[in-house]
């Protein structure tokens, strides 16, 4: 599926990070990278707006994620978008899901 937009996610630290915008059932290549699914609306402008919904991390983002463990609370939280940021490095990866999570505390399927 194409990308929709990009989105520049900004941690509790203050860093931005530059995120691609893709439907929620998009499949990825095995890659490793920070990965947030939001409930993206349009205005009338065409302006898109997300709710965080989950963040997380995963050394192979081509694993479905229609299987992943929170998939029931992504659907009933009415989840139409993932978010990729593209991180080869684990540590590096951490490090930002933890940066995000810190400036999202509420996201639902998080906790």
């Amino acid at each position: 599926m194409p990308k929709l937009a990009n989105w520049p996610l900004v941690g509790k630290s203050g860093k931005s990070y530059a995120f691609e915008v893709y439907e929620l059932g998009t499949v990825f290549k095995r890659l490793g990278g920070v990965y947030v699914v939001s409930k993206r609306e349009v205005d009338s402008t065409g302006k898109g707006s997300h709710e965080v919904i989950y963040i997380g991390q995963s050394g192979d983002l081509s694993v479905r994620f229609d299987s992943h463990q929170k998939a029931h609370c992504f659907t009933n939280n009415k989840a139409n978008c993932i978010s990729i940021h593209l991180e080869s490095s684990e540590e590096a990866r951490l490090e930002i899901e933890a940066d995000l999570l810190g400036a999202n505390p509420n996201a639902p399927c998080n906790g």
